[in-house]
């Protein structure tokens, strides 16, 4: 087994190889905007630190949100074209969860990532393998009496203190923890997920009202 993961949901575009035994590579940086321009020199990296072809890959890890509209399809689209190429599948696992597993918590606990407009992508977790609630997209505010008391982790609960009072590590996703948790996964015979966006909310482009069409006489 050899997983190339990756994962640009949030501002964090992470990439790492996993043999089904351990990480043996990764690379992660923290860019809201160039999403597109990271992610194909970050595999290149990955694959030089690791000495290995990308022929050398089983199977593709993607985290397939929730998240911006725009990173997002920027992970879901490589990894597809990757898994297309190569004549290997593609897994989807929700970024989330990710974050959840790195963190390592066995206790009740929340990630929440910001989905910008002063709102957070979150969900509860019984434990750092056990996702207890859908993914959800709320003003922290509302969902106070939800979190409170609970740990959390994610860039979400960094920026909303005052609702997410103990946050923890980690603060940004990590395609190496994406890439453990889907060897995981596979290896006890689980199912992962479509690779199919988790968005929650429509675009933040959107066509003008009274828009005109113009058409050629």
């Amino acid at each position: 087994m050899l997983l190339l993961a990756m994962d640009t949901a949030t501002p964090a575009v992470t990439v790492a190889l996993h043999d089904g035994q351990s990480v043996v590579a990764q690379s992660s940086q923290v860019d809201a905007r160039r999403h597109g321009e990271l992610l194909l020199p970050a595999v290149h990296r990955v694959l030089g630190e690791a000495g290995l072809k990308l022929e050398a890959v089983t199977g593709v890890v993607v985290g397939v949100g929730p998240g911006p509209y725009t990173g997002l399809r920027v992970g879901l689209v490589t990894a597809a074209t990757f898994a297309s190429a190569l004549g290997v599948p593609v897994h989807g696992l929700c970024t989330l969860d990710g974050l959840a597993y790195a963190s390592g918590i066995d206790e009740p606990f929340v990630v929440a990532t910001d989905a910008r407009r002063k709102e957070v992508y979150w969900a509860r977790y019984d434990d750092h393998r056990t996702r207890a609630t859908e993914p959800s997209v709320d003003r922290p505010a509302d969902i106070a009496d939800r979190v409170a008391g609970l740990p959390a982790v994610g860039a979400g609960a960094r920026l909303y203190g005052e609702v997410f009072a103990d946050a923890r590590d980690p603060e940004h996703q990590s395609a190496a923890a994406l890439a453990a948790l889907a060897a995981e996964r596979l290896a006890a015979g689980g199912e992962l997920l479509e690779p199919l966006p988790m968005y929650l909310r429509r675009p933040d482009a959107q066509v003008p009202k009274n828009y005109k069409v113009v058409t050629p006489k």
